[in-house]
């Protein structure tokens, strides 16, 4: 499921049934189940810190097809990449098309922790309706690429004192230049390493990327923003879809993992701003319409 679009590989969820991939995957990115990094990539494991990421899978009956991560911004609803909604995600949030069920795992271990992956069971949760922005295409993924999912009631838990994460104010990012070194928080359940062997466990790991470029004509163009991806930074990779940017160390989601420029998500990671009017105010109508909640959960 990764999209070339120009000289850009979207970040998308690995396939999670067995680990095997799609067959449209010009990469074969196969999970190593057991295996152990201290990476998103080059990364280290999030713990509890970041309670609200969380894992998507997406899946048919009995069967996880691939997977991204999301954030939970209510106790209902969840913000994640256009690009693992799809096409026809905008359609009143009917499960059709690419897969039949859209499942949220929660905790800082999917592998070895409490759940039944991909199965319905403890820390498992699924979505009732999602939504893709409307002018979201994959033949341009990157130029629209959010989504919002939806749960049928709250049931997630989080600690005491707990505070959702907020979408950054319209256009706060213009704030911020190309090269200047601000540093996010990226968050996710991607994988760890590609070279020299694939390693894809299913832990929520972080990694505090560097800002590179923004606001460049004919690169990230106005809608999203470029972030490093070394061994002394991390960075994204394929799974970490949708998953969050926080800037610096705070509770703001600057925008979700979009794209990488390599098959080994080295050099630069892609993100899909949030604080512009068009990706903000499409979040919001999903929160404000509540077309859901006379929907039958699947």
């Amino acid at each position: 499921m990764i999209k070339n679009v120009s000289n850009f590989l979207a970040v998308l969820g690995l396939v999670a049934a067995l680990d095997a991939c799609d067959a449209r995957t010009p990469f074969a990115l196969d999970a190593v189940e057991g295996a152990t990094s201290d990476a998103i990539v080059n990364g280290q494991l999030d713990g509890e810190d970041h309670p609200a990421v969380v894992l998507l899978s997406m899946q048919e009956p009995n069967k996880a097809l691939w997977r991204c991560s999301a954030t939970m911004i209510s106790p209902t609803i969840a913000v994640t990449a256009g690009h693992c909604t799809g096409e026809g995600g905008d359609a009143g949030g009917t499960f059709t098309g690419e897969f039949d069920r859209l499942r949220i795992f929660t905790g800082a271990r999917i592998d070895g922790g409490d759940n039944d992956f991909p199965n319905a069971g403890p820390n498992a949760y699924d979505a009732i309706a999602f939504y893709t922005h409307p002018e979201y295409t994959s033949a341009a993924f990157n130029r629209h690429d959010v989504g919002v999912v939806v749960l049928a009631e709250p049931g997630i838990p989080f600690p005491a004192g707990f505070a959702f994460p907020t979408l950054p104010g319209q256009d706060a990012l213009d704030a911020f230049h190309s090269g200047d070194h601000t540093r996010f928080t990226s968050v996710g359940y991607g994988m760890q390493d590609i070279k020299p062997r694939q390693v894809a466990v299913k832990v929520r790991m972080r990694a505090t990327p560097e800002l590179l470029q923004i606001n460049v004509p004919g690169d990230t163009g106005d809608f999203s923003l470029t972030l490093s991806s070394n061994p002394k930074t991390g960075g994204v990779c394929f799974g970490d879809s949708g998953g969050p940017s926080f800037l610096g160390d705070s509770n703001v989601i600057a925008g979700v993992a979009s794209f990488v420029r390599n098959g080994t998500c080295a050099g630069q990671g892609g993100v899909f701003r949030l604080d512009r009017a068009s990706a903000r105010g499409f979040v919001q109508s999903v929160i404000d319409g509540a077309p859901w909640r006379d929907r039958d959960p699947r």
